[in-house]
């Protein structure tokens, strides 16, 4: 909301006045000064920045939505009156004088005191919209890839129009020329901005040509990188196959692109040097692991030329080695002789020692078999019937010669012979009583 003063227009100059540049924006300048004085605007912050030199540089916004925009400096006098920290979407409102700033002939308003009203609507939606995509893990570090260390090939996403571009491809030429450039051309900022991105994304992933993927823009204000606040590329970037870095202006920019990336870059310089290692280290990384490569290469060849040269020395002399062998030669005839000598005597005693071994086994086996043999003829002697005989005992035989050894095998009348050890005699059997069974 801009409040001004009423005033009535200025008479139109004379048709004949012709105008310098500086002129006019002096006169203009008079103008707005003396017409208007201290006006009161509210508004949102955009693009707030606040270098080392104490000075606010910042763009006011129209809170409604309209597409208006007021650039603003608030110097260090006044700055250091402040009592919070302005950021970018914050509702303030703030008391100044217009002006023009004749270097780039814009209207511009020198800010002398600032106060907050509450939170802009964009950055609200901005707010919300990060809540929800973290909450449905779009955001989570454990899904975030690692970028390729050595990638032959990368992808551009940005305008052909972009500072980005031009930063982007200055660092590869500087830093890795070595590596293979594509670009996917695509709007970033505007109504249109944010299907094109997808469009993009989506081509790169469909061709599959390119290791990683950058995706670059410059800095501006939050409705300048709006589009990668949209929910359609921060899923397109969380879905696409291909690692991305993603470097959306400066560093203290920070959009859902950024976080929904594999890997963030505070700008688009940076993401080029994160994407890629620089020629220059990889040579110097080479060549140091030629010179190690080198290094135990000659000492192996050292090794080697000395092992030649101790098989030249010793080839090198064949009549010392010939001596040396002529005299463990002579060395060993006397005792081949004498080992030979000995192994003729002992073979030579050999058979005696057999013969007496052979004696000594003979008589020690016939002692055996003759004690085996008296063992068994007194067990034969022992079972012969007639030491039986000699005792007063007597048996009795059938006819046939066999003995009888039971009653029952006796007949009334049946003659029998009952042996004797003196002699033996005729019976006749006339009856017989077996006895009856034991129980």
């Amino acid at each position: 909301m801009l409040v001004l003063p009423m005033f009535e227009p200025a008479a139109p100059p004379s048709p004949r006045t012709v105008w310098g540049v500086s002129a006019l924006l002096l006169a203009t300048g008079d103008a707005l000064a003396a017409r208007f004085g201290a006006v009161a605007v509210r508004g949102e912050l955009s693009g707030f920045s606040r270098p080392a030199s104490g000075h606010c540089y910042f763009s006011l916004k129209d809170s409604s939505g309209a597409a208006a925009l007021l650039r603003c400096a608030m110097f260090r006098r006044a700055a250091s009156l402040l009592d919070f920290q302005p950021a970018d979407g914050q509702q303030v409102e703030l008391r100044g004088r217009l002006g023009v700033y004749e270097p780039r002939g814009e209207l511009q308003m020198v800010v002398e005191s600032l106060q907050r009203v509450g939170t802009g609507t964009l950055y609200e939606e901005f707010l919300r919209l990060k809540a929800r995509l973290a909450a449905l893990g779009l955001f989570d570090a454990a899904r975030k890839r690692t970028i390729a260390p050595h990638p032959q090939a990368i992808g551009i996403v940005t305008s052909l129009a972009a500072a980005a571009l031009h930063d982007v491809l200055t660092a590869f030429a500087r830093r890795a020329p070595q590596v293979r450039l594509v670009i996917y051309p695509s709007p970033v900022q505007g109504a249109e901005a944010p299907a094109a991105l997808v469009a993009a994304l989506q081509a790169a992933a469909l061709r599959r040509e390119v290791d990683t993927l950058l995706l670059v823009r410059g800095g501006g204000s939050l409705e300048d990188l709006w589009a990668f606040n949209d929910e359609r590329v921060v899923r397109a970037v969380a879905a696409c196959p291909i690692p991305v870095v993603c470097g959306v202006g400066h560093e203290t920019d920070v959009t859902l692109a950024d976080l929904a990336a594999d890997l963030r870059a505070p700008t688009p310089t940076a993401a080029a040097e994160l994407a890629a290692p620089a020629q220059a280290e990889l040579l110097a990384a080479l060549l140091a692991r030629e010179a190690t490569m080198q290094r135990a290469l000659a000492r192996a060849v050292d090794r080697q030329a000395q092992r030649l040269d101790t098989l030249a020395l010793r080839l090198g002399r064949p009549a010392a080695t010939l001596l040396a062998q002529g005299q463990r030669l002579q060395s060993l005839e006397p005792r081949l002789r004498q080992a030979l000598g000995t192994q003729l005597a002992r073979q030579a005693q050999a058979p005696a020692l057999l013969a007496g071994r052979l004696r000594r086994a003979a008589a020690v086996q016939l002692q055996r078999l003759q004690a085996h043999l008296a063992s068994a003829r007194e067990r034969l002697d022992a079972l012969d019937p007639q030491r039986v005989l000699h005792r007063g005992y007597a048996w009795v035989e059938g006819a046939d010669g066999r003995p009888v050894v039971s009653v029952r095998g006796l007949l009334p009348g049946q003659v029998v012979q009952a042996v004797w050890a003196d002699g033996r005699a005729r019976a006749e059997v006339v009856d017989v009583v077996p006895l009856p069974p034991s129980a």
